[in-house]
Formats: C-alpha cells, structure tokens, sequence
C-alpha cells in the first residue's frame, strides 16, 4: 500500500493569530478520524521560531490526501487564516511514502531491534514490549491537550495529569 506524507510549514503573523487559528481549528481531531485515508498527523512549533508551525500527516492514497485539502472544514479554516492575515507563509511538500524501519535499544537488556513495519499499524508497532526481556518502551498517547492525531490508536484518548504530561514529553 502506498502511503502519501505531507508537510507544511506555516508561520503565523503573531501568537496571538496562532491561538486565534487553535480556535477555528479545535475540532480537527474530529473531521480526521471520520475521513477515509487518514493515518497520523503531528503539529509543532519549531523551537528557534515560535511564529513557525510544522505538521507532517499520513494518508493512505493522494486522494485521500487531496479530499482533505478541499475538505469544506479545512478549507474554511484556512481561508479565515489567509483572509485574516493570520498566516504569513504556508509552505507544503507532499510525498509518496516508500518505507518504514523501527530501530530501537531496549535500555534495560541492551537488545537491538531494526525491523520494517507498516506505517499505517505504527501504533501497534510502537506498543510492543522488547522481544528478549519484555520492556515496555513508552509510547507517544494523544491525549485531549496533544497536537497528534493517529487513527492507528492503541490507547483511548485521555487527559493526563501534569506528573504524566511531565514525564510524556
């Protein structure tokens, strides 16, 4: 199955504008988990910029990538964002995805996996404890405050408390 990646770079005029858009935007969780084709999607803000935003999210096919891009939700966000001027620059780059590999080092027996997975049961990959002693290795959960979205999700979507977000980061 091919899998289509997309990336966006959006820098916001101000913060203000970025925490207007978080408003127009809030329900983005939803509209994604409906759509045919989503995989995952992360948004973050770059650490030396904090008017730069970054969002890389999967799909199972173009079109399903393209369907979201004229998705009426997403484009009345983004045409509030653009007519607002809340955003300043909006740079995409899409990709046809060809592979996945996890490589990990279990820190409790040492033990080094390199295995290919798919891309669209990552979560599924991510929760499997090491193969030699049984680590649970810690996995990245969306929760209600997060700005990831996987449709591949293994845990239920949660609030953490401050000690778990502490120690999820």
């Amino acid at each position: 199955m091919a899998i289509y990646q997309s990336m966006q770079r959006v820098r916001f005029s101000s913060p203000d504008d970025y925490k207007k858009f978080q408003t127009i935007f809030a329900d983005v969780r939803i509209h994604l988990k409906k759509l045919p084709g989503f995989l995952h999607l992360t948004w973050w803000v770059h650490n030396d910029d904090p008017c730069w935003y970054n969002e890389i999210s999967l799909w199972t096919s173009f079109d399903a990538l393209r369907d979201w891009h004229m998705n009426t939700y997403h484009k009345h966000a983004k045409e509030w964002a653009v007519r607002s001027g809340a955003i300043m620059e909006d740079i995409i780059a899409n990709f046809e995805f060809k592979n996945a590999r996890l490589i990990r080092v279990c820190p409790n027996c040492a033990h080094i996996q390199d295995k290919p997975y798919e891309i669209n049961m990552e979560q599924e990959a991510l929760s499997q404890p090491c193969p030699k002693c049984e680590f649970t290795f810690p996995v990245m959960r969306e929760t209600t405050n997060s700005t990831a979205v996987f449709k591949d999700v293994v845990m239920p979507l949660q609030d953490l408390s401050s000690k778990e977000a502490a120690t999820a980061s």
